[in-house]
C-alpha cells in the first residue's frame, strides 16, 4: 500500500520562499518526518547530512570560496544535524550573507542545540517552524479513511460545536484505540513490529540527542526521570516529590524537565487563572508530545480496556492533538487546564481576549464541573469522552 505521506506544514513551509528570504528552520523529535518532509518539498536541493567527516570538514573551513564550490549551481541547500559543526551559525551567517540567492533550510532535533549554537548569528536571518508527530487527522488521509487535504481537525470540531453537544468524529474507536497504545510517529502508520520500533525509539533514538547535549550531566537519572514524568501524564508537577523519588535536586529536576520539552518529548500545560483567590495558577501538569514513546518508556502496550491510566492516555491524546493544530495554525489561542485549591478542575481551556472555553476529557461519560460553570458562565461548556469521540 503506497501511503500519501502529507504533512498539515507543506503549504506553510512551500510558500515561504515565495515571500521572504529568511532561513527556513525545521525544529521537531527525531523521527517525526523532518527530512522525509523537506526533501518532497525541495527535491532539487543539495542536502548536506553533517555527520560526515568531509561534509564538517568543508563547513568549518568557514569559506565563501569554499561553500560556493561545495554549492555548485544548487539553489537550494538542506543542512541536517549543523549543530555538530564548531560554529553552526558562522557558517549559516556567510552563505546567506555571501552567497546571495541560495534559500537555505536548515533541520534540528532540539531547539535548544540549534539556538544555543547560531541565536546570535542568525537572529533576523531564519524563521522556525516545528514539526510534531502526525495530527489525527494526517494519520486518517495517510490511511486514505480522509480522501481530503483539508484534514479532520480535532480543535476545529472544539470550536465549531455549539454548547455541550457530543462531539462525534467517526465511527472507528478501533482506530483510536490503537493510537493510544502506539501513538503516531510516521513510522508507526504502516509498521508491523510497533512495540520494538517504539522501544528503540525511546531508549536509544531519542535519548541519543538529549544525552549529546552537555547540559545533561547524568544520564540515568536523566532516564529514570523521563520514566516517572511518563507515569504521570495529566497529573500536576510535584518537583518536591520527583526530587526525592529519584534523588536529583530540585533545580536539577526542572533543568532537565525543561531539556526534555525544548528536545520536543513533552510540554507542560499552565493553569488558567483569572487572579481569583483559589484557583491554582502556577503549578503545570505534564504530557507527552506522542503517547507510543511515552508507552515506550514504561514498556506497557496493553490493551486499553485493560488499562488503569486509559483516562489519562484519552486526556493527552485529545490535549495533544489541539497542542499540535494551535501550533501549525498560528492561532492566538492559549491552552491551559483549570483547577481551584478545593480541586474543582477541567482538563482543557481554550482563551484569548474574545473566547473562553472549557473542554472536560473523560474516558466515560460524565458531567461538566459545576465550579467551572458558575463561575464563567459565559464560558462556552464541552465534554468529549470516548463515546462522543468514537461516534
Amino acid at each position: 500500500m503506497t501511503v500519501n505521506k502529507y504533512r498539515i506544514l507543506e503549504e506553510k513551509i512551500k510558500e515561504h520562499f515565495k515571500v521572504n528570504k529568511q532561513i527556513v528552520v525545521l525544529l521537531g523529535a527525531r523521527q517525526v518526518g523532518k527530512t522525509t518532509l523537506l526533501k518532497k518539498l525541495f527535491p532539487d536541493a543539495l542536502y548536506l547530512l553533517v555527520d560526515e567527516k568531509s561534509t564538517i570538514d568543508s563547513l568549518e573551513t568557514y569559506s565563501s570560496d569554499n561553500y560556493r564550490k561545495m554549492i555548485g549551481n544548487y539553489q537550494q541547500i538542506l543542512i541536517d544535524e549543523i549543530h555538530l559543526i564548531e560554529n553552526p551559525g558562522r557558517a549559516v551567517k556567510i552563505i546567506y550573507d555571501q552567497l546571495q540567492g541560495i534559500q537555505i533550510i536548515i533541520i534540528g532535533s532540539s531547539s535548544l542545540r540549534i539556538k544555543n549554537k547560531t541565536a546570535e548569528s542568525m537572529a533576523g536571518r531564519a524563521f522556525d517552524y516545528f514539526l510534531y508527530p502526525l495530527t489525527w487527522g494526517e494519520m486518517l488521509f495517510q490511511l486514505g479513511i480522509e480522501k481530503e487535504t483539508k484534514l479532520v481537525s480535532v480543535l476545529d470540531k472544539i470550536l465549531r460545536l455549539d454548547d455541550q453537544l457530543t462531539f462525534k468524529l467517526y465511527s472507528i474507536d478501533n482506530l483510536v484505540a490503537e493510537v493510544l497504545r502506539y501513538g503516531l510517529y510516521p513510522e508507526i502508520v504502516q509498521s508491523k513490529n510497533k512495540e520494538d520500533y517504539l522501544k528503540n525509539l525511546a531508549q536509544k533514538v531519542i535519548f541519543k540527542d538529549i544525552i549529546e547535549l552537555d547540559l545533561i550531566d547524568n544520564r540515568s537519572k536523566a532516564l529514570e526521570l523521563l520514566k516517572v514524568l511518563a507515569y504521570q501524564i495529566g497529573n500536576v508537577i510535584n518537583y518536591a516529590e520527583i526530587s526525592r523519588k529519584i534523588s536529583l535536586s530540585i533545580p536539577t529536576v526542572q533543568r532537565y524537565i525543561d531539556i526534555f520539552e525544548q528536545s520536543f518529548l513533552l510540554y507542560r500545560l499552565f493553569p488558567f487563572s483569572k487572579n481569583k483567590r483559589d484557583e491554582i495558577g502556577k503549578s503545570p501538569k505534564i504530557y507527552f508530545w506522542d503517547l507510543g514513546l511515552r508507552n515506550g518508556l514504561i514498556e506497557n502496550f496493553d490493551n486499553i480496556n485493560l488499562r488503569q491510566d486509559r483516562g489519562a492516555m484519552f486526556g493527552n491524546f485529545i490535549i495533544s492533538e489541539v497542542k499540535k493544530e494551535l501550533g501549525y495554525s498560528g492561532s492566538n489561542l492559549k491552552a491551559n487546564y483549570w483547577r481551584t485549591k478545593s480541586g474543582s478542575e477541567v482538563d482543557l481551556i481554550l482563551s484569548n481576549y474574545k473566547t473562553l472555553i472549557g473542554v472536560e476529557i473523560k474516558f466515560k461519560k460524565g458531567n461538566f464541573s459545576l465550579a467551572f460553570k458558575n463561575r464563567y458562565p459565559d464560558a462556552k461548556k464541552i465534554v468529549i469522552n470516548s463515546e462522543n469521540f468514537f461516534g
